[in-house]
């Protein structure tokens, strides 16, 4: 359902055995009903699903990926209990790469909780986060996607700079960054250590280091992630 029909049957083209309902259906009928908006949207939402949400039998589970929004600023705009998941994630989720952060809150079963991670399992990784660390965590991996591709546009440019075609540029900035992380993960080191093995005594990478070092490079990503943390308290 949406606000926007269109948008609803455009997305039931995407996705075959969907249909376009109602918020209205949805909330009488289903067990899982996820709350795809943002802040601002969901006190109009949850006013005008309470009711049918309060005289259902058995509860449904509310997902909310609203940031900001905390389990118990939920439970008051809809002026009852119910279970409910908090989740924060990221754009690579559209690939299968995604970060999902998610918090649950009482009444959640772990029945509930198994059909949660099932269905967003083909997204990505999932993270169980106590809530006052969801701000925090979507800090760094929901708003993280941005910083990277500014670093990863960076690269290119200088790339570019250096003489490379923008389209090579762009090719050896994006895999450079897949296959680091992925080396990261797998190999469980520290990144500075994997950082050290790059930079030979005296040679290129270093000196690149050393320019990062001089501008503030890590001051400024630490920088980054706090200011965005500090929107995220403020949007609560």
């Amino acid at each position: 359902a949406n606000r926007t029909p269109a948008k609803a049957e455009a997305l039931k083209a995407q996705l075959p055995g969907s249909k376009v309902s109602t918020n209205e259906d949805i909330a009488a009928t289903c067990h899982i009903i996820f709350l795809g908006v943002k802040p601002q949207g969901l006190p109009p939402l949850l006013s005008e699903l309470s009711p049918l949400l309060r005289s259902r039998k058995e509860p449904a589970l509310l997902i909310s990926m609203a940031a900001g929004t905390s389990i118990f600023r939920i439970k008051e705009l809809l002026s009852f209990s119910c279970p409910i998941i908090r989740i924060m994630p990221n754009t690579p989720a559209a690939v299968g790469e995604g970060m999902l952060l998610y918090s649950a809150g009482e009444g959640v079963s772990e029945q509930d909780l198994e059909e949660f991670r099932s269905l967003l399992s083909d997204a990505g990784r999932l993270l169980a986060l106590p809530e006052e660390q969801l701000d925090a965590g979507s800090a760094l991996s929901g708003c993280g996607p941005a910083f990277v591709c500014l670093f990863a546009e960076a690269l290119a440019d200088g790339g570019v700079l250096s003489g490379l075609k923008r389209q090579d540029a762009l090719l050896l900035a994006a895999q450079t960054l897949l296959g680091t992380a992925k080396l990261l993960l797998v190999s469980g080191k520290h990144p500075g250590e994997l950082k050290d093995q790059v930079c030979s005594p005296g040679g290129t990478t270093i000196e690149g280091v050393r320019q990062l070092e001089e501008a503030g490079f890590r001051g400024s990503v630490m920088n980054a992630v706090f200011a965005s943390f500090e929107k995220n308290k403020r949007l609560g």
